[in-house]
C-alpha cells in the first residue's frame, strides 16, 4: 500500500491498543481447546519455525504496512481506555458493509478451500479481515466485473529503509520495480510469493495478484499451507502471523475477524470506505503537550552586535549499525545432497527424497536456513500433503530435506527447483520422471481348460492376476489378442472372438486391472471352425501370459434304422430262421 494510494499517517494510542485487546480475549475465549502451544500461543512445524512459519522471514507482505483502523464496538458498555480513561468511539455500522465483488470472492474462496483442505476450517470472514486491514477491501471495492482492481495497489518499495529489504524477483512483472520488490494486489502478496502461492479463483487460466478472486483463493492456500485448524485459537495465529510477522498485526486482524462474523452485509462495489491509518506512521503514539509559556521579557538596553565568528565544522552524523548478518545472508551457493534418480509409476510415491545443502563461498555448510522447493512443469505430481511448494529449514549438515515426492496420474519428467528463501542464489533443477503403471507378472488362478463347441460359447470368463514386484499392480492398462501363433503374434481372424457394444465379434480387446490387481476379461464365443487357438494377454510393463483356447467340432450322429425298411440286398447276413 503505497502513500500515493492511501491516506493520512495514524497517531497511534491506547485507544486502539485497547480495543484489539479485547477482541483477541473474545475471539481467544470463543476457540476450542487445541494443541499444544509456546508461550506466543504459536505451534511447532518440522517444516518451519512456529513463530515464522511463512516461506520467507517477512511473511506473505514483505511485512508491508498495513492500515490500522479498528472496527467499530458494538457493546453499548465498552471498556474505557486505560491511559484516559475515555471510551473508544465506534465509526458507524456502514463498516460492516463490504463490496459484493470483493464479497463473493472470499465466500467462494472458503468454498474451495473447504473442498481441498477441509481440515483447515477456513471462516471467509479471516480473508475479509486480512482484506481489510491489507487494501481496505480492494480500496473500497475499486474492482471490474471480473474482481480486477481498477487501478494497481501497491506497497512501499522494499529497499530496507524502514521495510524489509527485498530485491527484486520479478524484474518487475507484478509491481512494476526491477529493482527492489513491493507488495501488490488487493491481499498484498510480495512477488516471490504469489511466484509459489499464486491461484486462478476466477478460471480464466490466469494467476494474478490484482485479481480479488485469484488473491483471495491464494490467500486461503497460504493461511492453510501448513494444516493449520483456524477453528482451534493456535491454529489460528500461526496462520496468522505467518501472513504478517506482527503481534499488532495479528491483534488487528483479530478484531475484524471478530467484528464480521457478529455479522455483515453486501453493499455495491466502489462504496466502500477506505482506512487511513497505517502502521508505518512514526509521528508518535501520544500528541505532544505544548510547553508553559515563559513569562513576558521586559525589554532593556540592546546589547552591542557581536563580531562575527568562523563557522564551526559540521559534525559528522554517527554511522547507523549495520546489523548482524543472519546464516541466510552466508550463503553463497547451493549444491545437491546426493539425490538419488527420482522415478516412480503414477499413483506412486518417490523413494528416493531429494536433499540440498546450503553452502558459503567457502564450501562450508549453513545450518539454520530456508529452502524452497518448487513443483514445476505439467504434471499433477505434489509433495506429501498435496502440496506444489515445500519449504524446509537445514539441519546442522546444511541440509534440507524435501517431503517426499507422490506421483500422480499424468506420465512424462517434471522439475523441481530449490532455492534460498530470502536472498538470491542459483537454483539447484532437480528432474523426476513418472512412468506409466506397469506390471511384471500375470497369472491365472484356475487350472481348467477353456474349451468350447464350435458356433457356442466358453462358460469360463477368464480372470487373470497382475503385480508388480509381489505387490497387486492396480490401474494397470492390458490388451487381451487373439494370435495367429506363437511365433506370429498377428491377430487371428477366425476362431473364438469377444463381442463389441453393438455384437460384433473382435478379437482384440483392451481393459485395466482393478483396485486389487485383478483383470476380468469379457465372454468369448467360438465361430464355425474348430481348432485350438492362442490367446495372448500383455500389460504395461512387458507382463505377457499366453492361453490355449479349444474349440471342438460337433460329435457325429449315427442314424436309426427303419424297421419298415426292406433289407439291403448287399447285407450279407442271413435271413432269420423260420421258428
Amino acid at each position: 500500500m503505497s502513500s500515493a494510494y492511501f491516506g493520512s499517517r495514524l497517531r497511534k494510542g491506547a485507544v486502539n491498543t485497547t480495543v484489539a485487546a479485547l477482541a483477541v480475549a473474545a475471539l481467544a475465549a470463543s476457540q476450542a481447546p487445541d494443541v499444544t502451544a509456546d508461550s506466543a500461543g504459536r505451534q511447532t512445524t518440522t517444516d518451519a519455525p512456529a513463530a515464522d512459519p511463512g516461506p520467507a522471514a517477512d511473511g506473505a507482505t514483505g511485512n508491508s504496512p498495513y492500515y490500522t483502523d479498528l472496527p467499530p464496538l458494538n457493546s453499548p458498555n465498552p471498556a474505557p481506555s486505560a491511559s484516559t480513561g475515555t471510551t473508544p468511539a465506534g465509526t458507524g455500522s456502514s463498516e460492516a458493509g463490504i463490496p459484493a465483488t470483493v464479497l463473493d470472492a472470499y465466500k467462494k474462496a472458503e468454498a474451495k478451500l473447504a473442498q481441498s483442505k477441509p481440515g483447515c476450517n477456513l471462516p471467509w470472514q479471516l480473508l475479509a479481515a486480512i482484506g481489510k486491514v491489507e487494501s481496505g477491501q480492494a480500496r473500497g471495492g475499486r474492482v471490474s466485473a471480473d474482481g480486477t482492481t481498477l487501478a494497481p495497489i501497491l506497497g512501499p518499495v522494499l529497499n530496507g529503509v524502514g521495510f524489509a529489504n527485498i530485491s527484486d524477483t520479478d524484474n518487475g512483472a507484478y509491481d512494476g520495480d526491477s529493482t527492489y520488490d513491493r507488495a501488490v494486489g488487493p491481499m498484498q502478496f510480495i512477488p516471490s510469493t504469489w511466484e509459489w502461492a499464486g491461484r486462478d479463483g476466477n478460471g480464466d487460466g490466469r494467476k494474478d495478484p490484482n485479481n480479488i478472486y485469484d488473491a483471495a483463493l491464494a490467500a486461503g492456500h497460504y493461511l492453510c499451507r501448513y494444516s493449520w485448524d483456524m477453528s482451534t485459537s493456535s491454529g489460528l495465529r500461526s496462520a496468522i502471523l505467518s501472513y504478517n510477522n506482527s503481534t499488532d498485526y495479528y491483534n488487528t486482524v483479530i478484531s475484524w475477524l471478530e467484528y464480521y462474523r457478529k455479522g455483515s452485509h453486501e453493499i455495491p462495489d466502489g462504496t466502500g470506505s477506505v482506512p487511513s491509518n497505517r502502521s508505518d506512521d512514526d509521528s508518535g503514539t501520544t500528541p505532544r503537550t505544548p510547553a508553559t509559556p515563559a513569562a513576558p521579557h521586559k525589554p532593556g538596553k540592546p546589547n552591542k552586535p557581536n563580531k562575527p565568528g568562523t563557522p564551526a565544522e559540521p559534525s559528522t552524523p554517527p554511522a547507523t549499525p549495520k546489523p548482524p548478518a543472519t546464516p541466510t545472508d552466508t550463503v553463497h551457493h547451493l549444491e545437491d545432497a546426493g539425490t538419488a534418480p527420482l522415478t516412480a509409476m503414477a499413483g506412486d510415491a518417490f523413494t528416493a527424497r531429494i536433499g540440498t545443502r546450503t553452502e558459503t563461498a567457502a564450501g562450508k555448510a549453513v545450518a539454520k536456513v530456508r529452502v524452497r522447493f518448487t513443483i514445476t512443469g505439467d504434471t499433477d505430481a505434489t509433495f506429501a500433503g498435496g502440496e506444489s511448494v515445500a519449504t524446509v529449514v537445514t539441519d546442522g549438515k546444511g541440509v534440507a530435506s524435501a517431503p517426499a515426492l507422490r506421483a500422480g496420474e499424468k506420465t512424462g519428467a517434471f522439475t523441481v527447483r530449490a532455492t534460498v528463501v530470502g536472498r538470491t542464489v542459483t537454483a539447484v533443477t532437480y528432474r523426476a520422471t513418472v512412468t506409466e503403471r506397469a506390471a511384471d507378472t500375470l497369472t491365472r488362478a484356475a487350472t481348467t481348460d477353456l474349451t468350447c463347441k464350435v458356433g457356442g460359447e466358453f462358460a469360463e470368463e477368464i480372470e487373470l492376476k497382475a503385480t508388480y514386484g509381489g505387490a497387486a499392480a492396480d490401474k494397470v492398462a492390458a490388451t487381451a489378442t487373439l494370435i495367429t501363433s506363437a511365433e506370429e503374434p498377428t491377430t487371428n481372424d477366425k476362431g473364438p472372438y469377444f463381442k463389441d457394444a453393438d455384437g460384433n465379434p473382435v478379437r482384440t480387446w483392451t481393459l485395466s486391472t482393478d483396485a486389487d490387481g485383478l483383470l476380468k476379461l469379457p465372454k468369448l464365443y467360438a465361430d464355425d471352425t474348430a481348432g485350438t487357438y492362442l490367446l495372448r494377454v500383455t500389460t504395461a510393463g512387458g507382463a505377457t501370459l499366453t492361453l490355449d483356447l479349444t474349440v471342438t467340432a460337433p460329435e457325429p450322429t449315427t442314424p436309426t434304422p427303419d424297421p419298415g425298411e426292406s433289407q439291403d440286398p448287399a447285407d450279407p447276413s442271413p435271413e432269420p430262421s423260420a421258428s
